[in-house]
């Protein structure tokens, strides 16, 4: 089994919106690796708070400690940037995860649902990437997955792949023409997690967090030369999500 913890960063608005792109990232850790990765993730949140005035019940979301630290304002603005550059350090040499990241240009899109046109892409990629058994690592003869996103519309996500399990037209390459390509690997509903429960959440709230700022970055994030800092984390990227981006990155 699959288990892809999802976050986005950005919003889905394409009136007065502050930006121009959604981004939606999916951290997909195979069930036979979940334990060794919880364990790394707590492991990773005991050191940070031997070195920083930060507790691990604390989360670690990356727009929220930059921008509305809330509590955390106890901390340093850089020293809490520091600590968003050891978590991107960390996920990236976690072995056999693999995060898949869809970016929608909110530009020209006005009649489109920028929610459900990421949302799709992204269940298409982890369907996809299921069913040639391309994920590095462990895998079982019949593997599935099943999603744990961010809690927000979980009501409209859970129709769309209920949709997606009995219509999901896809367009042939080079021709109008569709065919169904019904969602078979993903079971269950999406079971949204609540961030301040999951170190997996927090982890990919700040992989999308700076996959938007290395597209889109801020006047503080330009100034301390943080705008490559989702690049550390190749190693872990989903490639074959797209064979047009380096990366892998699906560029809607």
């Amino acid at each position: 089994m699959y288990l892809m913890y999802v976050d986005e960063s950005g919003d889905t608005g394409l009136t007065n919106s502050p930006s121009d792109y959604f981004v939606l990232s999916g951290l997909v850790v195979h069930e036979l690796r979940w334990k060794d990765c919880l364990t790394r993730l707590y492991e990773f949140k005991k050191r940070i708070a031997r070195h920083f005035d930060l507790r691990i019940r604390e989360e670690i979301r990356a727009s929220r400690m930059l921008s509305r630290p809330g509590d955390l304002v106890k901390i340093k603005k850089h020293d809490r940037l520091t600590i968003l550059r050891h978590f991107i350090n960390e996920i990236s040499t976690f072995p056999e995860v693999s995060i898949i990241n869809v970016v929608v240009t909110k530009v020209g899109k006005a009649d489109l649902d920028i929610f459900e046109l990421a949302w799709r892409a992204l269940i298409q990629r982890f369907e996809n990437t299921i069913s040639f058994k391309n994920f590095p690592g462990p895998r079982n003869p019949d593997d599935r997955g099943t999603i744990f996103p961010d809690e927000g519309e979980t009501k409209k996500l859970k129709n769309l792949l209920r949709r997606m399990r009995y219509y999901n037209p896809v367009p042939y390459q080079a021709s109008p023409d569709y065919r169904n390509l019904s969602v078979q690997y993903i079971i269950e509903d999406p079971s949204p997690r609540n961030s301040q429960d999951s170190f997996f959440i927090q982890a990919v709230d700040t992989v999308a967090y700076f996959l938007h700022q290395k597209i889109q970055p801020n006047s503080y994030i330009r100034e301390k030369g943080a705008s490559n800092y989702f690049d550390r984390l190749d190693n872990v990227l989903c490639k074959v999500a797209s064979n047009t981006d380096p990366q892998g990155i699906v560029w809607l």
